[in-house]
Order: C-alpha cells, then sequence, then structure tokens
C-alpha cells in the first residue's frame, strides 16, 4: 500500500513524513495565491533535491496552463506531475499532450471527482493519459479537487478500481484520516492512499501533525501486512 502525504511546506517536514513512512510527500508547487501551503518553484524545488533517493516527490499544480505546467516542471524537476484543478479544466486533450512532452520518467497523476457513477466513465477516460488517477471530492466553494476533508462513496471509487486495473493506478483521497483509512482500503482496493487535512494539526490548513501522519501510515499499513 502507498501512502501520499500533503502538504509538505519544508524540507524538515517532508523528511520527517518519509521517517514515518511516507512514500510519496506532495507540495503545492506554484505561489499564485490560491490554495494553502504553496511554495515558490525554489522551495518546491529543495524538497524534491532532499527526498531524492529517500522518497517521490508529487508537485501538485493548479495551473490549467500547458505552457505554465511544463515551466514548473522544468523548475521544480518532480517524480509525479499532479493535476488538481477541476477533472475538466485540464481534459484529456490537454493531458494526452502535456504527457507526450514530459521525460519517460515522470508521471503525470490526475485528480478525478468522485460524486456518482457518472464519476466512472470520467476516469476512464482519463485513465489512458494518466499513469495515476487520485480520486478525490470536490466541494463547491473550494478551488479544484481535494483538500476538503470531505469523503465520497467509496464503493465508486472502488468501481473504478477494478476497470482501470493495467491502465492507471489509483490513489483514494478525499478526507482520509487514520480513523478511517482502514475502511477507505477495504471498500475500495486502491493502489494507495493520500492524505491532507486529515493529517493536520486540527483546525489549521497548513500545518502536518506528525502523530497523524504516523497513525496514518501505521494503519494504512496494517491492513496490507495483516493480508499477506
Amino acid at each position: 500500500m502507498i501512502v501520499q502525504i500533503y502538504a509538505a511546506t519544508s524540507v524538515a517536514d517532508a523528511l520527517k513524513m518519509v521517517e514515518l513512512g511516507v512514500d510519496q510527500v506532495g507540495f503545492v508547487a506554484g505561489d499564485y495565491g490560491e490554495v494553502y501551503g504553496e511554495l515558490t518553484f525554489l522551495e518546491a524545488r529543495g524538497i524534491v533535491e532532499a527526498l531524492r533517493g529517500k522518497a517521490m516527490s508529487s508537485a501538485l499544480t493548479m495551473s490549467t496552463d500547458i505552457t505554465e505546467i511544463r515551466r514548473m516542471i522544468e523548475a521544480v524537476q518532480p517524480d509525479i506531475v499532479h493535476i488538481s484543478s477541476d477533472t475538466e479544466a485540464v481534459g484529456v486533450a490537454a493531458m494526452q499532450t502535456l504527457k507526450a512532452s514530459l521525460p519517460n520518467n515522470l508521471l503525470l497523476m490526475k485528480a478525478i471527482h468522485v460524486d456518482g457513477a457518472e464519476s466512472i466513465a470520467t476516469a476512464l477516460a482519463f485513465a489512458e493519459v494518466a499513469d495515476i488517477l487520485l480520486l478525490d471530492t470536490k466541494v463547491k466553494g473550494f478551488p479544484g479537487v481535494g483538500a476538503t476533508g470531505v469523503t465520497h462513496d467509496w464503493t465508486v471509487s472502488r468501481e473504478i478500481v477494478r476497470r482501470v486495473e493495467g491502465q492507471a493506478k489509483v490513489v483514494l483521497a478525499g478526507g482520509l484520516t487514520p480513523e478511517n483509512v482502514s475502511a477507505a482500503i477495504a471498500t475500495a482496493r486502491p493502489w494507495g492512499v493520500d492524505s491532507n487535512t486529515g493529517t493536520n494539526i486540527p483546525g489549521d490548513p497548513v500545518v502536518k501533525d506528525m502523530n497523524r501522519v504516523r497513525d496514518f501510515v501505521k494503519q494504512a499499513k496494517l491492513l496490507m501486512n495483516d493480508e499477506r
């Protein structure tokens, strides 16, 4: 089970997450004043360099401009590029164009808003142009997809996992916490799980609670170990 945690805001936090067993460390790459925890490209690059050989780095972008996304990739050099704008803001054609221009060793992750059975067709379309699908929750008033602390129907996510097998890997996100991640995994059976707000200090939109990160990792990987 892969564990991905957002959003690191310093090298020290990123390395602490790795120490606690996090496989993919996420951060917001781009200081645009859109979401909490944004970093300059230089700050984001510092995290990437610190993680080399220790964990995968995942750079979240809210940009919908392919040229700007490429500029971020060139400056930050992450392992994974996480497209977290509204699902259709960077559509299948744009994702295909972007993917064709990326180095072969760079992975493309697309956030999918899960909201009923219609999300399955959306996920299937994007599975053809993304290496990883991040199944997350969109809430009105929040920019892009995710970081809302709200869960969605995990049975829909389970069907997406089943249908895209062999095409794209699936990371389950959306309101996951140390308290519910085991149930989420048991229901959806994803390749990985993601937490942002659920591992923050309660009430804080940015600061990570490393005890909760530790507990999240433990619960996520405990189920995997039990099934071996």
